[in-house]
């Protein structure tokens, strides 16, 4: 694939990430969970790389929280996830390693980075039993959802395994 059609590719997952964020969401009490992101981390770690990947999750975060609809807790962890599931399938070509890199990399060291500043604006009983689950929560099923998804569109052609650098006998 040509750069600029990644770059193309990349301004449309930011514009799609961004309008469905807004209106597909799972409220959960303070917070809500945003699989779709994690679905497009997944997404363009897989068929863009790792500078796309980051990217589409910087340029999503950044409109949403200009927005008033994202979340300042979610930023760096959505940058990690998309990078750590990139550079996963980048070493191994194996799509469980893209979801299992966004995951750790959302979810537990999202999460992580994150603990200091939702302690600090939602107290710490509320970050480790309710922030920090959902985070966790949340990467997990977008995360899968991108999982399958890939796994379905490659069975069936949607993508080509060369888009993805996957040999198609496996």
């Amino acid at each position: 694939m040509k750069k600029t059609q990644k770059l193309t590719l990349t301004a449309m997952m930011i514009a799609i990430g961004t309008l469905t964020s807004n209106l597909l969401y799972i409220p959960v009490g303070f917070t809500k969970v945003f699989p779709v992101q994690h679905l497009l981390n997944v997404l363009s770690a897989v068929i863009l790389g790792p500078y796309y990947a980051v990217a589409q999750a910087f340029g999503v975060s950044m409109i949403r929280n200009m927005m008033g609809t994202g979340s300042i807790f979610a930023f760096p962890g959505s940058m990690v996830g998309a990078l750590l599931a990139s550079l996963l399938f980048l070493k191994t070509k194996k799509l469980y390693l893209a979801f299992t890199g966004e995951v750790i990399g959302t979810g537990i060291l999202g999460a992580l980075l994150s603990y200091p500043i939702a302690t600090l604006f939602l107290g710490q009983e509320a970050t480790l039993f309710g922030f920090i689950p959902l985070f966790i929560f949340s990467s997990f099923a977008g995360g899968l959802f991108g999982f399958i998804i890939l796994t379905v569109f490659l069975k069936n052609r949607v993508i080509l395994p060369s888009a993805t650098g996957l040999d198609h006998r496996r």
